[in-house]
């Protein structure tokens, strides 16, 4: 049998959405496991920023919609200039949606679906492509949800997303034949800007009906992430839920 070299841990991560919230969470925490990281969103929120000023060697970040694939290639380039080669990647930006399908414009379906399934899979062929270009192996990470897996009214077209980028998640990882360690990570519902949209009284059933009686939090997402970022499990494919059961 071939012998086993494991891959190592992630030493530089880029993170999409990295502006606040869970991708604000990610981006801090794999600082504090040892690794540069290259943040971008829509927007340099102050709290971003205060963490590049911070650590002005190890961090950069900068404004990029992640829809501008220019934008992100260039993002990419300067990023390893700066940092030096990139080995991992946290594919989290989206934006959410609140509205029945029949209710939700050509328009906005068209834009929940390039945010959210055209755009990462942009970034991911593009951070491969620099990392697959030197011989490099690395790591992967689709944040999803755990609407891809279980229905959810008003959410049909970010439903249709993440589960797309689970099925992309699985191909990619037969693909990239263990040269890249590739998963998801399928968060429930959590307190957050984007769930938010959902009123406090459908935020308020999901806690109910939630077997831990809580909403998930970023905290509760980063251990996991870091695992598959820092840490040599073996797992490789596959979709960790994180929801507090309620997907039982």
């Amino acid at each position: 049998m071939p012998e086993y070299t494991p891959i190592p841990p992630a030493s530089c991560v880029v993170v999409s959405g990295a502006s606040r919230g869970l991708g604000l969470a990610l981006a801090t925490d794999a600082l504090k496991r040892g690794a540069r990281v290259a943040g971008f969103a829509r927007t340099v929120t102050p709290e971003l920023q205060a963490l590049a000023d911070a650590h002005p060697d190890d961090v950069h970040v900068a404004a990029v919609d992640a829809n501008d694939s220019g934008a992100v290639a260039g993002f990419l380039r300067d990023a390893a200039d700066r940092l030096g080669p990139l080995d991992a990647l946290v594919n989290n930006a989206a934006v959410g949606q609140d509205s029945l399908h029949v209710h939700t414009s050509p328009e906005r379906i068209g834009e929940i679906v390039q945010t959210n399934l055209t755009a990462p899979l942009l970034l991911t062929r593009a951070f491969l492509r620099r990392l697959t270009a030197r011989g490099g192996r690395g790591r992967v990470v689709m944040v999803t949800s755990v609407c891809a897996q279980r229905g959810y009214a008003g959410l049909v077209a970010y439903s249709a997303t993440k589960g797309g980028l689970d099925s992309a998640m699985r191909a990619l990882a037969r693909e990239m034949h263990g040269r890249v360690l590739v998963n998801s990570v399928a968060p429930g519902f959590f307190a957050s800007e984007m769930s938010s949209v959902l009123g406090g009284e459908q935020l308020e059933t999901i806690t109910r009906r939630t077997p831990t009686g809580r909403l998930v939090e970023a905290d509760d997402l980063t251990p996991i992430v870091g695992m598959l970022l820092f840490e040599d499990t073996n797992i490789h494919g596959q979709v960790l839920t994180v929801d507090g059961g309620s997907s039982i």
